[in-house]
């Protein structure tokens, strides 16, 4: 995605004499007040178990350090792709996906729903007030259609506010890749963490996800006399190599055998072009799946995860019905808007230990 051919910006502006656009925007993503609330944010363990665990803010970090090594390695635009790595996750509520399944089940029980990427967008355009000469952060066409697409396909039927982002086509390769990386993030920093939360049965992973035992074993055979947990590391990292070295190869092999010349014919391609090899997407397959059954629903991850979302539960439903519960800037919002949307946006926005300070407030003993 060449700057050249960008649809530009909502609001047009000036060029930055040595930034170009989609620097600018990438820029403007990490100075945003909701990018540093990723730092307080849970991405699967909480401090409890220690305070090295990664957090949705260095989740993003590495996701936004793998998405700029794929794209330089496959020529694309690696400043296109670093920013919508960083802005890939900022529209998630506290508590993780737990916590946005919990608020999409809330707002459905009021007739709307809850979609991170939607309220990413939402965010970039209407919440950040940050510059005088127009609302939101002002993202080019690109950087804003990335945050809607990234992930996922919308209809224009189901999404008529989106239409504007050229449903109907495939998004830029910059935007294909992030869901992959996130992949490969999520997949090998949880492992990483559940081993350092003493959570991780080693020996059932290598039977469960056989590509990883057998990178540990040649990790052992070279270094036998290691410390267990060096050679965790090692095996890990050659995991995470042979994954991003398998997506850029198979990307790049898919776009050979398609005959992609430009972005027009990425975005006129029936399928999504990013992508592992088959072996690999099994391999990932393999490894999502030990970490949900084993990890995710551990019983000291659902016992910590289950008692926050009740909280957000229960300071949802106490905004929604007590008048002048919320700080008057948002009330104040409701006489426009439905009173759950804006509950809804309240919390959202929320970090992990900020709506458990309120609902402690609320709902004292």
């Amino acid at each position: 995605m060449r700057e050249s051919d960008s649809r530009g910006r909502r609001y047009p502006e000036s060029p930055h004499p040595y930034r170009g656009e989609f620097a600018r925007d990438r820029d403007r993503i990490i100075h945003a007040r909701a990018f540093r609330r990723l730092e307080a944010k849970t991405q699967v363990f909480t401090p409890r178990y220690s305070d090295h665990f990664r957090n949705r803010l260095t989740h993003t970090l590495e996701v936004t350090q793998i998405a700029r090594t794929v794209a330089e390695a496959l020529g694309l635009n690696a400043d296109l792709a670093e920013a919508l790595a960083l802005v890939h996750d900022i529209g998630h509520p506290p508590f993780g996906h737990a916590g946005e399944r919990r608020l999409d089940a809330l707002m459905r029980q009021q007739g709307g729903s809850f979609d991170h990427n939607l309220h990413a967008l939402r965010i970039v355009e209407q919440f950040e007030q940050r510059f005088p000469a127009h609302p939101g952060l002002n993202l080019t066409f690109e950087v804003r259609e990335g945050i809607v697409k990234h992930s996922r396909d919308y209809s224009g039927e189901a999404f008529p506010q989106l239409r504007e982002y050229l449903l109907d086509q495939r998004p830029p390769l910059e935007a294909q890749l992030i869901d992959l990386v996130d992949e490969i993030a999520y997949n090998t920093a949880d492992l990483d963490d559940a081993l350092e939360a003493d959570l991780l049965d080693v020996e059932l992973l290598t039977r469960e996800a056989t590509f990883f035992g057998v990178a540990l074993a040649d990790v052992k055979k070279s270094y036998p006399s290691a410390t267990a947990s060096s050679q965790f590391n090692e095996a890990l990292k050659r995991v995470l190599n042979s994954m991003v070295s398998d997506m850029i190869f198979a990307t790049r092999l898919n776009l050979r055998a398609n005959n992609i010349q430009s972005v027009e014919d990425v975005r006129n391609s029936p399928t999504r072009l990013a992508q592992f090899s088959p072996e690999t997407a099994t391999d990932s397959a393999a490894v999502k799946k030990f970490l949900s059954i084993h990890i995710y629903e551990h019983p000291s991850i659902t016992q910590d995860r289950d008692r926050s979302v009740e909280c957000l539960e229960e300071l949802f439903l106490y905004y929604l019905n007590e008048k002048d519960s919320m700080p008057p800037d948002h009330e104040a919002l409701t006489a426009a808007s439905p009173r759950p949307v804006i509950v809804c946006d309240y919390i959202a926005g929320m970090t992990d230990q900020y709506l458990l300070k309120q609902h402690a407030e609320h709902f004292p003993g």
